[in-house]
């Protein structure tokens, strides 16, 4: 009788979170139009307690998307534009020397807040990405002798521009593998660019209506509810263990005849091979974090439990900054998103 009264409680507490995450989308659409993978992406992965990058054009509102999470939120939000002589001090901070009490004084940098948006971060040199990649992973900044302790809500979202390479240092794989997602800002429909001009068409006019400015419905306390909530939604081991095995896959072992097999599974690609096409597989860390935005994901549908489908819609933002392709698959102009939907096509679904 209990156990029934403890799923009939948690059943009600889904339909509740579910009710305030339509909230948050309709608080970001008066600002963002369309990009749901973008605005449901932001917030699995900042009640998933990881990092987040994001890659798309100019002038596709990233920045914007950002600003508006953190209004929503209600967090402390620091911009980092990152330019080539950025230095790592520029982020976490320095020793200021203090004349007259003649010692030094710690000056904290704009990491620490609570978002933070490392704006193209890969027009920083490798000390600096370094420098903001050990604070999302540490949770803290060494300045000096002293090690402090960041904001316990701490959400890192990095962009990064595909069309410019000139000028640019890459985020290694290992580093890129501590992002929780990756999200693709794509270009917008035609009927969502017709809105995005009669929102802003308006800019210069003298009737023009006053900016709606999203509602503060996720503050610190309800986030932590969520991710209390987010926590107690079950998932089957079937569940994981087909989470393992789309993990697995990505994991490609080369044989003497150039052929392919799957490393500690059986599993057939069919017809065609793709494992010419992949180089390095996903590490643990895919695995873990495929668990956490499952779960997420199944919140955002208002389920009490995992299903095969919420794994499957977490798997491409998970995994597809953490598999590298060949040159084969780079000369079929095949990306990471068409190889990981192969994958998912023949992994049995349980």
């Amino acid at each position: 009788m209990q156990e029934n009264d403890a799923a009939g409680t948690l059943a009600e507490d889904i339909i509740r979170a579910k009710v305030l995450l339509d909230t948050y989308k309709f608080e970001m659409a008066k600002r963002i139009v369309g990009q749901d993978e973008m605005v449901e992406g932001l917030l699995t992965a900042l009640l998933a307690g990881g990092h987040c990058l994001l890659e798309g054009a100019p002038g596709l509102a990233k920045t914007l998307a950002v600003k508006t999470l953190a209004a929503i939120t209600g967090l402390e939000f620091k911009r980092i534009q990152f330019t080539p002589d950025l230095l790592p001090a520029d982020l976490t901070g320095t020793l200021v020397w203090e004349q007259n009490t003649n010692s030094f004084r710690i000056r904290k940098g704009p990491v620490f807040a609570n978002i933070i948006l490392a704006d193209e971060i890969n027009r920083a040199p490798a000390k600096v990405q370094s420098a903001l990649l050990e604070a999302m992973e540490e949770g803290q900044v060494t300045i000096g002798d002293s090690s402090l302790p960041l904001p316990s809500e701490f959400f890192v979202l990095a962009t990064q521009n595909p069309i410019e390479h000139e000028g640019t240092y890459p985020l290694p794989e290992a580093q890129l593998d501590r992002f929780l997602l990756k999200l693709i800002v794509r270009y917008p429909t035609a009927d969502e660019e017709l809105r995005i001009l009669k929102m802003n068409v308006g800019i210069f006019a003298q009737n023009r209506q006053p900016e709606q400015k999203p509602v503060e419905v996720l503050k610190q306390t309800t986030l932590e509810q969520l991710r209390r909530l987010a926590a107690s939604i079950h998932v089957d081991e079937t569940i994981e263990r087909y989470m393992v095995a789309i993990v697995e896959a990505t994991r490609p072992v080369m044989i003497n005849a150039g052929t392919f097999k799957l490393e500690g599974a059986t599993l057939k690609a069919g017809k065609e091979n793709i494992y010419r096409y992949i180089s390095y597989g996903a590490s643990p860390r895919a695995a873990l974090a495929l668990h956490r935005a499952a779960r997420i994901a199944a919140l955002f549908a208002g389920n009490t439990f995992v299903k095969p489908e919420d794994v499957k819609k977490s798997a491409i933002p998970v995994l597809r900054h953490r598999i590298v392709l060949s040159y084969e698959a780079e000369a079929a102009a095949l990306d990471a998103d068409t190889i990981i939907s192969r994958i998912l096509a023949f992994v049995p679904v349980p």
